[in-house]
């Protein structure tokens, strides 16, 4: 499963930072091999030498990597790990990576579009939700407009049911919000 992105070198002797996808980062702290992908590329194993929160992002270092250069050239690399090292949820919890590609409909009935990402503004999570093209409208000059995207903040007054099976999220919030 993708768990987060690494963001560049942490350091100078081979440290990698990267940006997790959850608020909680013990996936990734706990997992000792992590798989890297960048650009379509095969994925590469990565062992974990050692790794530790730091200001919201996880560093580590990875067997191999011996320098800030070699740790730079990571710099884009989507990180994978196996779901067995995720801690077990409740059954009213879920990770924000299976939210991912969820379609998000309104109270109404209307299809907003899906999720195309999480992210956290310190206060609560927001749903990125890429909206149809024909949603998107069109911005100066005819051309597509520039964010064709909603943000919904994931709290229980907008957010009204997560449906994980049917990969469906409903939501009380309009086209025009």
């Amino acid at each position: 499963m993708i768990v987060g992105h690494v963001t560049g070198a942490y350091g100078i002797q081979g440290w990698i930072r990267v940006r997790p996808y959850s608020a909680q980062a013990d996936a990734l702290l706990n997992a000792k091999t992590w798989w890297l992908e960048k650009s379509g590329l095969p994925k590469q194993d990565a062992e974990v030498m050692q790794s530790k929160g730091h200001s919201g992002d996880v560093v580590a270092r990875l067997t191999g990597v011996a320098d800030r250069n070699a740790a730079e050239a990571l710099k884009g690399n989507v990180v994978y790990i196996s779901r067995k090292h995720f801690p077990a949820l409740d059954d009213d919890e879920f990770y924000w990576v299976d939210l991912i590609g969820a379609s998000v409909e309104n109270l109404q009935g209307e299809q907003l579009g899906v999720v195309a990402d999480m992210m956290d503004n310190g206060a609560h999570p927001i749903l990125r939700v890429a909206m149809p093209a024909q949603e998107a409208g069109q911005g100066a000059e005819g051309k597509p407009a520039s964010q064709p995207e909603l943000l919904i903040p994931f709290v229980g007054q907008f957010v009204k049911t997560v449906q994980q099976a049917e990969k469906k999220i409903i939501v009380d919030w309009g086209l025009d919000y």
